[in-house]
């Protein structure tokens, strides 16, 4: 008799759905497993409150372990290329006569200059850091992806630092970049503690334009700032004529929504040498 159970039951949380993918895996219920060893018994709905403190403290023990006590957290678009990258797709497109693929070639282009913001931003963190005292290091952090995630690992690791990925399991799968510290790529099922993982060491947190997910991870954290739920930190929004026509922030102080106070807690720079400036800047003030 076949003791496999349904994917599909309706007593197992999606984490299962989520793992099934990476493999052909079954679960078989053995009432004399022990329990911390039984997948089906930590898979179940009932159970998600342990997997919830898995994924904090898994990520949370190997970067104690790697003394990775202070971030550097990057945000931005998956979708952004380098401009290599982005010029090749022009060139191919203008071959191929592709009016389409030629527009959002040069859309890829055109913001390709963030991908190398965010790389050279990588790199001025892993160059301060190489000669400090452990306890003076910031490591870049990023959502472990493509994109700017991509540029600012790659950034990291062509000055020779290590860097840390948080990946996030989504239903189109999406791999590490392969600038990424291998031991410090890890990957997450709950976006909530995986946010939760970026603020715990960010000593700064610096937004290049992207989508939905760095909108929200942006105003996450300017929400907890400001609710002093989480220390401040310096926040900076790099690609300054692209943020001020995205986000009328003087409405949202004309309205009442927000103080005029809440608008210092972010800046705008334009290169890598000035966001990381004013991440200085900000610790230097604190420290007077």
């Amino acid at each position: 008799m076949d003791a496999r159970l349904d994917q599909l039951d309706p007593k197992l949380a999606d984490a299962w759905l989520e793992l099934s993918r990476h493999g052909e895996q079954a679960l078989t219920p053995d009432a004399y497993r022990l329990a911390f060893a039984d997948p089906e018994f930590l898979l179940r709905r009932e159970t998600r409150g342990i997997r919830f403190q898995l994924e904090l403290l898994k990520p949370d023990l190997a970067q104690q372990a790697q003394g990775i006590e202070n971030t550097v957290v990057v945000f931005g678009s998956a979708r952004y290329c380098s401009e290599e990258q982005a010029a090749a797709q022009v060139q191919a497109a203008q071959t191929n006569g592709d009016a389409a693929a030629l527009a959002h070639a040069t859309t890829l282009l055109r913001n390709a200059r963030y991908y190398e913001m965010a790389r050279a931003f990588g790199r001025l963190v892993a160059q301060h850091s190489a000669a400090r005292a452990p306890a003076d290091k910031l490591f870049v952090c990023t959502g472990g992806g493509p994109g700017i995630m991509e540029a600012a690992n790659r950034g990291a690791a062509e000055a020779g630092g290590i860097s840390v990925g948080l990946n996030i399991a989504l239903p189109h799968e999406q791999r590490p970049n392969p600038y990424v510290t291998p031991s410090l790529s890890f990957k997450f099922h709950y976006f909530a503690l995986r946010k939760m993982h970026f603020m715990m060491r960010a000593k700064a947190l610096v937004a290049f334009p992207g989508g939905f997910g760095t909108l929200d991870e942006l105003f996450e954290t300017l929400t907890l700032i400001q609710c002093r739920k989480a220390r401040a930190v310096p926040i900076v929004l790099c690609g300054s004529a692209h943020w001020k026509r995205l986000l009328n922030w003087d409405l949202l102080v004309e309205e009442g929504a927000i103080r005029v106070e809440d608008l210092r807690l972010f800046q705008y720079a334009d290169s890598a040498e000035h966001a990381w400036d004013l991440i200085q800047d900000f610790y230097r003030a604190a420290a007077q």
